[in-house]
């Protein structure tokens, strides 16, 4: 596991690098908010402990310019401030946890383990794409109507996972050869109308409605609602 230490008071910041690669973490600590900010942004790391007494920004603003910035690493905030508001501020800006000074070892260890599990189990989660009555898991790869498990070719998968990510966008068959197949569109070639009659079949084993619908002279869409046909206008 890779841990940022944002902490500008050496004796702390050291004490933290120490405990963190006791336990096996790979550390990489600095002591201000702008190194800090960099290496949150460049780097992949699993948590970032930050301090609220940064020298040259206080540790709410990094957080919140952290998330401003996309940046969805757990976030555990190290303060010798206990009121809680400064807890509540914390928390509202983006902050998964808070600590204050001085902390156990073990609990420290336990936070940086409970922030980190849910967030693994949070990126997990979003791995599963839905549109009414239809799943995708990424990561096992399966695919469900209505609960019901419905097996799916290597092809079809990565369609159907194509067009549940790309639910109500019209994507032409151009498109479709290029990112799901990796080829140019051989317009003498019928290979995604095949391919998209299998979708069809397979979802309408299990459910009669039509969530992927064809655009006349556009493509096909996946819409989320599948008791409307599409406008072909």
């Amino acid at each position: 596991m890779k841990v940022l230490v944002i902490e500008d008071d050496e004796v702390v910041r050291t004490l933290l690098t120490r405990v963190l690669q006791k336990h096996e973490y790979t550390v990489s600590a600095v002591a201000d908010a702008q190194e800090g900010e960099r290496m949150a942004t460049g780097g992949a790391f699993d948590c970032i402990i930050l301090d609220l007494a940064l020298p040259d920004k206080n540790g709410l603003e990094v957080c919140r310019d952290l998330r401003a910035g996309g940046v969805k690493t757990p976030i555990l905030i190290l303060s010798a401030r206990k009121n809680i508001d400064t807890k509540v501020s914390g928390l509202h800006n983006g902050a998964d946890d808070y600590l204050t000074k001085p902390f156990d070892n073990k609990e420290l260890i336990a936070r940086i383990e409970a922030i980190t599990r849910r967030s693994r189990e949070s990126a997990e989660m979003s791995e599963v794409l839905h549109c009414g009555e239809l799943a995708v898991n990424l990561l096992k790869r399966e695919f469900t109507v209505d609960g019901k498990p419905v097996w799916l070719t290597n092809n079809e998968f990565n369609l159907m996972a194509y067009f549940l990510h790309n639910v109500d966008r019209v994507i032409d068959k151009e498109e479709l050869a290029d990112k799901v197949w990796g080829i140019k569109f051989d317009t003498q070639t019928n290979f995604i109308n095949v391919y998209v009659s299998y979708l069809r079949k397979k979802i309408n084993d299990v459910s009669p409605k039509e969530y992927i619908q064809t655009v006349r002279k556009r493509g096909f869409i996946l819409t989320s609602n599948p008791d409307i046909p599409v406008p072909q206008d």
